[in-house]
């Protein structure tokens, strides 16, 4: 009850969803709530972790379940620390406590990277799903070698029967198979006609994580994504037990995925565009598996995926199409500025950096992404946000054919970015996670779209 009046009242005098308040009220009366209210999961729970992807996966997976006739319980807000993930359960408990229909429900739980120990001891997860690891906020997690130890010891603590579902297209993800000794799952691109020719700058492990040599490609997708070994010791991508045999996309960036299982070869559409949601896509399909449904039901909630917030969200505002794409790493934003070169028109873009602690206070990870790739088709840029200057300063270095403009209010930004962006075109928004938030309020208010907390997961 107490984390539910700290959660209306946040949502009542416009602080925000209540969507982390609720937990952290809630847990600093009943530090053993989450343990409890969890164990009321008929269907037991699944978390989803990784640097990227893990809003998009949980809520694909989140939507398999309810195709398969479950009721699933998410954090669908993106609150992934434990407060929110309490905050999740508690805002499905009835009068007495209890979990509203229990027996039907099955967790679906986004969870922090460094959160994960946590949430495996209060929640005993049936399925992890690994999604990939890149660096990500150094000021907080230090180097990505850092969060491998950290998932270690969160397996270690996963129930003998636990199911980790793991990237084996990332040998940093793939290094947990050695140490598991709990049944695994993998996923993978096999269509290597999706590599890039040249790597990319933002390429995090070029080393192998058990004898330092540096790993050979015959196919790289993304970062350090994509068909690996070492000629040291001999490590290697592990096959795939769910693996994309082909990817076909269309001119809007949706894309036919044919898709390869125990089960045999299927086909599904999925309306996102960017390989790295075929990527998530597949952690989604390999988690169904972990959790048991029914393959059929899992490939047609995929086909009707909407995005999560701010991940590809599209508005309509004043004549324009607004669509929203999160960057907040080198490796995440190189494929979004990949996703919008690769589409028709002038582009038109709206800049946000924000140094929040949700952020990292660190921002030098903007030298290290890609802005070369939309220097070209720059048609209007606009830059926003606490470190704005800085960004400014770096799209200059990438010779952006727009010379970037510095505005640094938020509402004033995106009048001055939707005014410099023709009627009828579509105006992209690049914003860090706590820019984002702010601005998706903003779009949500002029659109006549509901606020993200109350998103169905």
């Amino acid at each position: 009850m107490a984390g539910r009046a700290a959660g209306g009242a946040s949502r009542a005098l416009r602080r925000g969803g209540g969507t982390a308040i609720a937990g952290a009220i809630a847990q600093r009366i009943d530090s053993a709530l989450p343990a409890r209210l969890a164990g009321q999961i008929g269907h037991g729970c699944a978390l989803v972790t990784g640097t990227n992807g893990k809003t998009t996966t949980a809520r694909m997976l989140a939507a398999a379940a309810r195709e398969a006739g479950l009721q699933p319980l998410a954090n669908p807000s993106g609150s992934n620390l434990m407060r929110g993930i309490t905050a999740a359960l508690i805002s499905e408990t009835g009068a007495t406590g209890s979990i509203r229909n229990g027996a039907d429900r099955v967790g679906i739980f986004e969870v922090d990277e460094a959160v994960l120990p946590h949430a495996v001891r209060a929640l005993r997860p049936r399925a992890v799903i690994f999604t990939n690891l890149f660096r990500d906020q150094l000021d907080r997690y230090g180097e990505a070698d850092a969060v491998v130890s950290i998932w270690q010891r969160a397996i270690s603590d996963l129930l003998p029967d636990a199911t980790l579902v793991v990237n084996a297209d990332d040998p940093a993800v793939a290094s947990l198979i050695e140490a598991a000794e709990r049944p695994v799952l993998t996923y993978g691109i096999d269509d290597v006609s999706q590599a890039i020719d040249e790597p990319e700058h933002a390429s995090d492990y070029k080393l192998c994580l058990t004898c330092d040599e540096e790993l050979d490609y015959d196919a790289t997708f993304y970062g350090h994504i994509g068909h690996w070994c070492c000629p040291g010791c001999g490590r290697t991508r592990p096959a795939p037990d769910v693996r994309a045999l082909s990817i076909d996309a269309n001119r809007d960036g949706s894309a036919a995925v044919s898709i390869a299982t125990a089960d045999g070869e299927r086909e599904f559409y999925l309306p996102l565009s960017g390989l790295y949601n075929v990527a998530n896509a597949l952690a989604a399909t390999a988690g169904a598996v972990a959790l048991g449904l029914p393959m059929d039901a899992a490939l047609r909630a995929l086909a009707a995926f909407l995005p999560a917030f701010g991940r590809q969200e599209r508005f309509r505002v004043e004549g324009r199409d607004v669509v929203v794409l999160l960057g907040k790493n080198p490796t995440g934003l190189n494929q979004v500025l990949r996703t919008i070169s690769a589409g028709q028109g002038a582009q038109h873009l709206l800049f946000f950096l924000n140094d929040g602690i949700a952020d990292g206070r660190d921002i030098s990870w903007i030298w290290d992404a890609d802005y070369e790739i939309i220097a070209a088709g720059a048609r209007g840029v606009t830059v926003s946000g606490t470190r704005a200057d800085e960004l400014a300063l770096r799209l200059s270095y990438a010779d952006v054919a727009a010379e970037p403009r510095v505005v640094t209010e938020t509402r004033a930004a995106m009048d001055a970015a939707l005014a410099q962006t023709p009627p009828g075109e579509m105006l992209y928004v690049l914003p860090t996670y706590t820019a984002m938030l702010e601005v998706r309020e903003l779009l949500a208010a002029r659109a006549g779209v509901r606020p993200y907390w109350e998103d169905t997961p």
